[in-house]
């Protein structure tokens, strides 16, 4: 009976110091999992380097995206007064035309009826002039009475108003009237540019009948292109006119454009969204209008303390640097990021970092090192 007792006290302490084993197994993982150890020649091969925070100029950044637009008054559209027949074009979209380029020629009897109407009514005028002027001298010496005067008088000053309208319309249409004679007389017009651009739209084709409705080409002026953002409600208050920031497109991320806010619309979307309209410092023939770009604005600028980017690692959705606790030992300590300038990041709540040999360079090895030692 005595050695039956004294073999289960073996057992339970057998046990227990198994159990005791295990449980330090277990812990020492975790409590050497936010610890690397390298030897001097691990170091030497993972080019380790080690800094302490510094404190700089870092601006907080707004990203945003809309796309460029063009102001109402740089698009024109074309379109012929009195309409007519379109017997010549050589614009295709895309095209750049200058101001004062003959974009189409328009033909129409109508053309001949208005020159010829104009001269007409020019020829007459001489004639109704010089009766007004006989039955006013008949009238002052009372050979005439007062209702033929006043009927010359009335047709004079009628033939001067029906020249004058058609003189308005013949220039509605391109013809000079002060040119114009007998001898010059077109059923043509010529149709042109009244700017510098490209033609973004064409509507016609020859011989197609157009109304004075019809728009016949779309014109863009692009030296007026503007940057149109979508800014959400929460963010309008860190903007104003004069504001400046860079913008690019997705396919060149690395050329910048620089642009200056020069409104900020008043009312919202049902995104709850505002449209910020910008201009180009510099044009580029390349952006052109319906364009999708990226926009960052720095909203703020202050001093704050930080690491260069290099130092911080991601691991599982969390940020991380590591501290050097030794010559050969480091430790990975979980930190909270803010914005990123130039090469450096802002630490948030910096207090526990302040004083300390921090890795700068080539921390991933070092978070590398601990994810195989946990694997293994």
């Amino acid at each position: 009976m005595k050695h039956t007792i004294i073999f289960a006290f073996l057992v339970v302490f057998i046990t227990a110091c198994g159990t005791n084993k295990k449980a330090e197994q277990k812990s020492e993982p975790e409590a050497s999992s936010t610890i690397a150890t390298f030897s001097d020649a691990q170091k030497a091969n993972a080019a380790i380097l080690v800094g302490r925070m510094e404190q700089q100029q870092v601006a907080a950044v707004l990203r945003v995206n809309g796309k460029i637009d063009v102001p109402p008054q740089n698009i024109v559209s074309i379109s012929v007064p009195m309409g007519g027949y379109l017997k010549s074009t050589h614009l295709l979209p895309g095209m750049h035309i200058t101001k004062g380029e003959v974009l189409a020629i328009i033909e129409d009897q109508q053309y001949i009826q208005l020159q010829q109407d104009y001269l007409s009514a020019k020829a007459r005028v001489s004639y109704v002039e010089n009766e007004f002027r006989r039955q006013k001298e008949l009238n002052q010496s009372k050979a005439s009475s007062d209702k033929v005067y006043q009927q010359a008088d009335a047709d004079y000053k009628s033939q001067k108003v029906l020249i004058n309208a058609l003189s308005q319309r013949l220039k509605l249409v391109g013809i000079n009237p002060e040119k114009l004679n007998e001898n010059n007389i077109s059923r043509t017009i010529n149709i042109y540019s009244p700017i510098n651009g490209y033609v973004s739209k064409v509507n016609v084709n020859i011989g197609k009948y157009v109304s004075p409705t019809d728009v016949l080409f779309e014109l863009i002026n692009p030296t007026d292109i503007h940057l149109a953002l979508k800014v959400f409600e929460k963010d309008l208050d860190k903007l104003h006119i004069g504001q400046k920031l860079v913008a690019y497109t997705n396919n060149l991320p690395d050329k910048k454009y620089n642009c200056e806010i020069l409104l900020v619309a008043k009312d919202l979307t049902a995104e709850r969204t505002a449209d910020v309209h910008c201009h180009f410092e510099d044009y580029d023939k390349n952006l052109l209008p319906g364009m999708y770009m990226n926009a960052e604005i720095a909203v703020s600028n202050n001093k704050a303390w930080g690491l260069p980017v290099d130092a911080v690692v991601s691991f599982e959705n969390k940020q991380y640097v590591f501290v050097e606790l030794n010559a050969h030992q480091y430790e990975m300590v979980e930190v909270s990021t803010g914005n990123t300038e130039n090469g450096f990041i802002e630490i948030i709540h910096s207090d526990k970092l302040e004083g300390k040999n921090i890795v700068t360079k080539n921390a991933y090895t070092i978070l590398m090192s601990l994810k195989n030692r946990s694997e293994e």
